[in-house]
């Protein structure tokens, strides 16, 4: 389900009183929320048509500096408007929120003439559009994990997260007891969801103390990444409305397990038929998906980028840690960065297993779309599969070890300026530029602990 309001619904329940708040938000580098809080009667009389921002919006940091360097925006610039045009399929009440309903925005120039070419949404819809040309319909799921912690946000900021105390202490990885005593907070979760059209199957503890999974029901591509980035927000906010706090950071502690975003992928065909699947193939794997498969794997360097976007994220791959180091595919093995999963069933499907949670799904889902693609068009023959430990295991191409080989691999590949557009790749070249600009002038913790007296 898309949404679980129409317009007409939603003006029926502003009559009746039960809504008076609308949140118009789009989806911004960092796949963050971020936008507009209407009053419902002047949304439904007219503010849905649209509204606009500040065009700095696609040209921040996580600290929401104006970051220099852009092509597109900047104080040279004037720093213009954008407009945000509600995608009303998207609208749905937000039961966590008091008399709340929310809608996710399209970005267009202030004119409305077109979509902003770097905006997450548009970069995915382009690549939808590329497989629809070839009657195929991309099929995706994400599996977020995150930590939940006993203190809220304000009090973890404060303490300069120096306390960093999860709501379970020990490992509750499918413990029914220990997540037992966090079902507080993730019932809300899972029926907030539910509330806000959101088909949530499933929680469960994950492999590290205070560490939490949830999954969605797989679905078309790009409603698969607005419900990502609404179950991101939902999780934040109803952790902080329990006086807790939620971080979907890959790694945030090197002594505990960094936290993934699993993504399933697959094609369909015009008629809902699964395109990936030949049950007289090896592995029930059609020719199509091992073209497909096989892209993913030439371009997996060029794409990590926009499946690791942060310094930190390259914290995470660490040998026997369940996240991968090498971008081999096997067969339902967790040490590979690609999973074939559902095999001898019309389910199979591949799944990415190289994201961590701080992802954003859009661009991971775009990148993951593009590079398969390719592998389509061009025949790409598939490798045999690779069995048993992929950490260790010899010949295996691996993930680029930080940020700036991430960012130099994404900005030398042909195929993403053909699939994005040079100037799309360009755009995300500099927020990787300026995240290793960041870390570069920072001293840390660390520094300071080893260098202060011994130095």
């Amino acid at each position: 389900m898309a949404g679980n309001l129409s317009l007409e619904a939603l003006r029926e329940a502003v009559d009746r009183g039960e809504i008076d708040t609308v949140v118009a938000a789009m989806v911004d580098m960092q796949g963050r929320l971020q936008g507009k809080r209407f009053h419902a009667r002047h949304f439904v009389d007219g503010g849905w048509h649209e509204t606009h921002c500040c065009n700095y919006l696609l040209a921040t940091d996580l600290e929401m500096t104006t970051v220099p360097g852009y092509k597109v925006t900047g104080w040279e610039k004037g720093y213009g408007d954008y407009m945000l045009k509600p995608d009303l399929a998207t609208l749905r009440r937000i039961p966590w929120l008091p008399a709340t309903a929310l809608v996710l925005c399209d970005v267009l120039d202030h004119r409305g003439a077109g979509e902003i070419a770097h905006s997450p949404r548009a970069i995915l819809r382009r690549q939808i559009g590329r497989a629809a040309a070839l009657g195929l319909h991309p099929m995706m799921a994400s599996e977020l994990e995150f930590f939940l912690f006993e203190p809220g946000y304000d009090a973890l900021r404060d303490g300069n997260y120096q306390n960093l105390l999860p709501l379970s202490r020990y490992n509750i990885d499918y413990s029914v007891f220990g997540t037992t005593k966090e079902e507080g907070v993730m019932r809300a979760i899972r029926n907030g969801l539910h509330g806000a059209g959101v088909t949530v199957e499933n929680s469960k503890g994950e492999a590290e103390a205070g560490q939490e999974e949830i999954n969605v029901r797989y679905g078309p591509a790009l409603e698969a990444a607005d419900t990502h980035a609404i179950v991101k927000n939902a999780v934040k906010e109803i952790a902080h409305a329990h006086g807790h706090a939620a971080t979907f950071m890959a790694k945030y502690h090197h002594d505990r397990t960094g936290s993934s975003c699993h993504i399933h992928q697959s094609l369909a065909r015009a008629d809902g038929s699964p395109a990936f699947h030949d049950p007289a193939a090896p592995h029930t794997m059609s020719a199509l998906m091992r073209h497909y498969v096989a892209g993913l794997l030439a371009h997996a360097e060029a794409t990590t980028l926009f499946l690791a976007p942060y310094v930190n994220s390259y914290k995470r791959f660490v040998v026997g840690m369940f996240a991968p180091t090498t971008a081999g595919w096997s067969l339902d093995n967790r040490t590979a960065g690609f999973r074939l999963v559902g095999e001898a069933t019309r389910g199979v499907r591949i799944e990415c297993r190289i994201p961590g949670a701080d992802v954003n799904p859009y661009l991971a889902m775009a990148a993951q779309l593009a590079a398969g693609l390719d592998g389509i068009a061009r025949r790409l023959e598939l490798e045999p599969p690779v069995g048993g430990d992929l950490y260790r295991a010899a010949g295996q191409r691996h993930i680029p070890r930080t940020l700036g080989a991430a960012a130099a691999a994404a900005r030398s590949s042909a195929m993403l300026a053909e699939a994005f557009g040079e100037e799309v790749v360009d755009h995300y070249h500099r927020a990787a530029q300026w995240e290793i600009e960041e870390q570069n002038r920072v001293v840390t913790d660390w520094e300071v602990r080893r260098g202060f007296e011994r130095g």
